[in-house]
């Protein structure tokens, strides 16, 4: 597949005639509700098998083969051309697909009201092909250990015919917020303890979850060995139960790092106890901050430098989310807070709105700014197929044992169409 930026000019039908496909295909794969309108600087994946490449200044066969990791012989013949053919500047390649590495895919899914809507049904019924857990969010931790379940629907069987595992998600939310003082009874109480895990093994059992995820934030610092003393228990009665086990990781940076988010995280003691862990590699933008990526790259590569030097890369799913958010300007502190919007949604107010749509290349997400009806200023970052690529390459390049979104129920059908180019899907047995 490949990725083609909208410019002034395009139309759907000469973006369809470079890439030697149609304009049905296109809106088909990129589900476009308004084809005859464009925005510029919209992402548009191309489904074909392989991609094209255009000459360039200054490019050779050989420059260019070697870019792609093949021979200047294996691209010439591919091209029906010669070793030795001068390229001329706008010509075009044909790059065959490459080998496609396998990987773990997680997507949190989490019903909101106490009832599965049909958006969140229709989500799961489309994503657990690239799944290898779908995770309803969440079961919630009671203060004697007992659990309460969310809403599960039908997901046990959407799942089951995708071959899709679930994850049994594991949270000290309460009454909406993640409770210090709930995490500090988990971690410390042993009653508790033993009545939590008699209850999870049971659950697990009984609705045929795979995973058991650990997703405790907000731990009072000083509850960090507490935590993970807890999690080596939890691990050696969930293997007794052919369970495998996993922890949510907030995004560090350093094993220093403070702050009641990070402390209690210890990612070596993580890395080491934990079959995999989820790095929540997101939300520095977020509804309550200033204007910007949600998942900036840069700052997503120190937290994952981070966690390669205490774990093994083959433990480590990257988080990633599949929104953005609308922010009102200016921004205050105690103002409303931004809107989350997916990245279907974005394009469509960059249409509705005329704004050109910009692509921050530290940050490697796209962004645009706009003034509405009332007069309000507003400033949109989202993801796109260029700021999801990134992570992918990042996946691939460091090796990573996959990739975790947050979450299912707003449109992003790039990520998916990319998502199993780039990727074999692991299904577990």
């Amino acid at each position: 597949m490949q990725i083609h930026v909208v410019q002034q000019g395009d139309t759907l039908y000469n973006i369809a005639d470079t890439y030697g496909t149609t304009p049905t295909d296109l809106i088909d794969a990129n589900e476009i509700d308004a084809p005859n309108n464009l925005v510029v600087g919209q992402t548009i994946v191309i489904p074909i098998v392989g991609q094209f490449y255009f000459v360039q200044q200054g490019d050779s066969l050989s420059s260019i083969a070697q870019q792609i990791g093949m021979s200047a012989e294996q691209l010439a013949q591919i091209n029906n051309i010669s070793v030795g053919t001068t390229l001329s500047v706008g010509t075009r390649l044909y790059i065959p697909e490459q080998p496609k590495p396998e990987i773990t895919s997680n997507a949190y899914i989490e019903p909101i009201g106490g009832e599965v809507s049909q958006t969140l049904i229709n989500a799961a019924n489309k994503t657990t092909p690239y799944l290898t857990y779908l995770a309803p969010f969440s079961y919630q931790v009671s203060r004697d250990g007992t659990l309460t379940a969310p809403p599960l629907d039908n997901f046990a069987q959407i799942a089951a015919s995708q071959n899709t595992s679930l994850m049994l998600a594991v949270t000290n939310l309460e009454e909406g917020q993640f409770s210090q003082d709930l995490g500090h009874i988990i971690v410390t109480v042993q009653a508790v303890q033993n009545t939590l895990l008699d209850n999870i093994i049971n659950v697990a059992n009984e609705v045929g979850f795979t995973d058991v995820h650990f997703d405790f934030e907000f731990l009072p610092p000083e509850d960090r060995d507490a935590y993970n003393t807890f999690l080596r228990t939890a691990k050696q009665r969930l293997s007794e139960e052919g369970l495998f086990m996993s922890t949510a990781l907030a995004p560090k940076t350093s094993a220093e790092q403070t702050g009641t988010l990070y402390e209690a995280h210890d990612y070596a003691a993580h890395g080491e106890i934990a079959d995999f862990v989820v790095l929540m590699t997101y939300e520095w933008g977020y509804s309550y901050s200033p204007p910007m990526a949600v998942s900036p790259i840069d700052q997503v590569r120190e937290v994952v430098n981070f966690a390669l030097s205490v774990m093994p890369a083959d433990k480590i799913l990257l988080g990633q989310n599949l929104y953005g958010y609308d922010w009102t300007l200016p921004f205050e502190e105690d103002g409303e807070p931004a809107e989350a919007v997916s990245p279907q949604e974005a394009i469509t107010r960059a249409r509705n709105q005329h704004a050109a749509i910009q692509y921050d290349t530290e940050a490697q997400a796209p962004f645009y700014k706009y003034t509405d009806a009332q007069g309000n200023n507003h400033e949109v970052w989202f993801e796109d197929a260029r700021s999801i690529q990134a992570k992918f390459d990042m996946i691939k390049e460091l090796n990573l044992l996959g990739i975790s979104y947050w979450k299912l129920g707003l449109a992003f059908p790039q990520n998916w169409l990319l998502l199993q180019d780039n990727f074999t899907i692991r299904k577990l047995d």
